[in-house]
């Protein structure tokens, strides 16, 4: 028997999701050990395992596939963990990473600090050397300034080396002898060259991309060598891929090369799962996904059935936050999760967040020694959760310190408890909402006629509330809900993803120059595939160009209708598709304006696995009568003064077709649906819950 395993190591929990030959998800559930990640792997693979009546030592030895997906990146740079980097510039140009792009949310307020770089000034080397964006020798490189910089460099004992040379998107000659430098004289010190990792224009993009790679290299290469080794010594014999933040998996030595594309990677899978559920449930192409876990919201979007993208991913605030400038996934993300701590300002005005309980002590209600009052201590108030069942039952809840903690802000504001616990939900949940509205209403999208999946172990607390107020009537929380990033990573392909910028404009458009782009693009993914197991050549590839109206200053990803652009004709198609994705996007359409295009970048997909299929919808039967046992009930609190006896389900006793009218609560093993008062949810002929609002 061969098994598939899809881990997702996240700041409060670890989830694992395991697919065998007959195709059926099971989950496993621990508390992320931040200290030794794999002790908390190993937990949640053997939680999934028992699942399967197998040991863990059994389930390993009959896996053939490990996918891993972390945040072990984003963590560090949060934390301020990476490694001492040195960034290397062209002289003269030293403050790239002070200044970022300039921008700020108030352009008249001159009383705004400038926010510090990625990497300090003090950190900053400059060598004499000059590209032309024709790729031409301006200035020649200063070799022998470059050996005393370098020499600089070791004597500081700093731990990697961020190059990025001006124009060497044109002519990359420059950092690569720089390179070659650091390999002569500081052999085994990390190093990232930007023309290397992302071959664009805009030197800001392109430097803040090139020092978060090289400050993560140290980190990413013992964490991921470290993490091979511990499953080689656990007795995993399989493959092992990674996760990535372009919406994919691929191998260990792509990942320790380019750790830059682990951040953010467990979230990115997210949408991957809501498409494959929203076509298994014939919920339509355009999808929110919506993913509560103990520390963040993360929202996102599939859209006429493909991933979205972007280039805006900020660490941080935006814009005096740190830009990835890689193409990612774009999934937005809130300081609202199940652990997200609830606080009282000087003003006596309630709020939730950013700031998180985490796994360590994490909310009251874990009887971790957490003394703060979160998200999930008001939903154990509430009534919303079995104390004895939290985990199937692994892990035992305190109530009594959930109260507690609760009590240490409603008592300042007046409330009751249960009164306060049920605005702490409601706040995270208008929080939510609105990071919704910025991803869909603010890109065009009417979030009205749209599905919504929705995931990770808190959504159920509230997402009929927030589907509610959005107006959605499409709603599904998939059996897997509580690992829906790892669920994704069950169905994700292999993707590589290279690119290259030539700009040019449909006022003269140079086919032949874009040809030789598109081709050595192709080359370079084909030489990665053929460097893959000899079982993952079946692949394709998609090309698209990021381009904009002659003036704007932001592009759109636009996908290349025919693939190659082979004549005019195909050029005219690819204006022609620029103009529907302006329109859709913006309510714009200028076809009077020239098109330029700025970026290319080639997309190579390999399937490792087939998304579920469509199942016949079973009949559909009221759970209360349907049940041949007495429902339990417990005290629960919707909003209302008084506790309202509510009905219990657990997850074995609901079969496929049963709906549940609220209100009542759904109890799965690592997840809690809450079903509100005047509305319901059925349970899929899938295996998915089906929400009626």
């Amino acid at each position: 028997m061969a098994y598939v395993i899809s881990l997702d190591t996240g700041g409060t929990f670890t989830d694992v999701v395991v697919v065998g030959p007959d195709g059926v998800p099971v989950i496993g559930k621990a508390l992320t050990t931040h200290d030794r990640i794999f002790s908390g792997m190993r937990e949640a693979i053997a939680a999934a395992a028992a699942e399967k009546s197998l040991s863990l030592e059994q389930l390993l030895a009959e896996t053939d596939l490990l996918v891993y997906g972390t945040t072990r990146a984003t963590n560090a740079i949060v934390t301020k963990r990476v490694a001492k980097t040195a960034f290397v510039t062209t002289a003269g140009f030293p403050d790239i990473l002070v200044l970022k792009e300039a921008g700020k949310f108030d352009p008249h307020d001159f009383r705004t600090p400038y926010p510090d770089p990625y990497i300090a000034r003090r950190h900053t080397f400059e060598v004499s050397e000059r590209m032309s964006s024709e790729a031409t020798v301006a200035i020649p490189f200063d070799e022998r300034q470059a050996r005393a910089v370098i020499g600089e460099i070791v004597a500081q004992k700093f731990e990697a080396v961020a190059v990025c040379f001006l124009w060497s998107v044109a002519n990359g000659e420059h950092e690569r002898r720089f390179g070659q430098l650091l390999d002569e004289l500081a052999p085994g010190l990390p190093y990232t060259l930007s023309h290397e990792l992302i071959p664009i224009v805009r030197e800001y993009r392109r430097a803040s991309a090139t020092a978060i790679d090289a400050s993560l290299k140290p980190l990413m290469q013992s964490h991921l060598r470290g993490l091979e080794s511990d499953l080689r010594n656990a007795g995993y014999k399989g493959e092992i891929l990674v996760s990535t933040t372009s919406g994919g998996c691929t191998n260990i030595d792509a990942m320790v090369a380019k750790p830059i594309y682990t951040i953010g990677s467990g979230p990115a899978m997210a949408p991957i799962s809501a498409k494959a559920y929203a076509a298994q449930e014939r919920f339509g192409d355009n999808v929110i996904v919506c993913d509560t876990g103990g520390t963040t919201f993360d929202v996102g979007l599939v859209r006429d059935g493909r991933l979205t993208f972007t280039r805006e991913t900020w660490l941080g605030p935006q814009y005096t936050g740190d830009l990835m400038g890689i193409s990612a996934v774009d999934m937005r993300s809130v300081g609202a999760g199940g652990g997200s701590i609830a606080w009282i300002d000087e003003g006596g005005l309630m709020h939730v967040g950013p700031q998180s309980a985490g796994s360590e002590p994490g909310p009251a209600c874990y009887g971790r020694g957490g003394l703060q009052p979160t998200v999930s201590d008001a939903a154990a108030v509430l009534g919303y959760f079995d104390p004895n069942y939290f985990l199937g039952g692994r892990m035992k809840l305190d109530v009594a310190a959930a109260r507690r903690a609760i009590e240490t802000i409603s008592s300042r504001i007046g409330l009751t408890v249960e009164e306060c616990s049920f605005r702490i939900l409601t706040l995270a949940s208008e929080l939510m909402i609105r990071a919704i509205g910025d991803i869909t209403i603010n890109e065009g999208l009417d979030p009205r006629e749209s599905a919504i999946v929705a995931g990770g172990g808190a959504a159920g607390m509230n997402i009929m509330l927030i589907a509610k107020e959005l107006g959605c009537k499409r709603v599904i929380l998939p059996k897997t809900a509580s690992a829906l990033s790892a669920a994704g990573m069950q169905y994700a392909n292999i993707v590589a993803e290279e690119t290259a910028s030539h700009v040019t404009s449909t006022e003269d458009f140079d086919l032949a120059g874009v040809g030789r782009v598109l081709d050595s693009l192709t080359a370079k993914l084909h030489a990665f595939a053929e460097g893959l197991a000899h079982d993952r050549n079946d692949h394709a590839i998609e090309y698209i160009a990021e381009a904009r109206y002659a003036g704007q200053v932001w592009e759109l990803d636009t996908p290349i209708p025919s693939g190659h652009l082979k004549d005019l004709a195909s050029v005219a198609e690819l204006q022609e598709e620029f103009h529907r994705t302006h329109e859709r996007v913006f309510a714009v359409r200028d076809e009077g304006s020239a098109v330029e295009f700025i970026n290319w970048k080639a997309r190579l997909s390999i399937p490792l696995a087939d998304p579920p299929a469509p199942i016949a919808d079973a009949d559909i039967v009221d759970a209360a009568s349907a049940s041949k046992d007495p429902v339990p009930r417990r005290d629960c609190y919707f909003g209302d003064v008084r506790a309202v006896a509510t009905p219990i389900y657990k997850a074995r006793s609901i079969a496929p077709g049963m709906r549940i009218t609220g209100p009542a609560i759904v109890e799965e093993p690592t997840t809690t649906l809450v079903v509100y008062p005047g509305m319901s949810v059925t349970l899929s002929a899938a295996g998915n819950y089906l929400l009626e609002i």
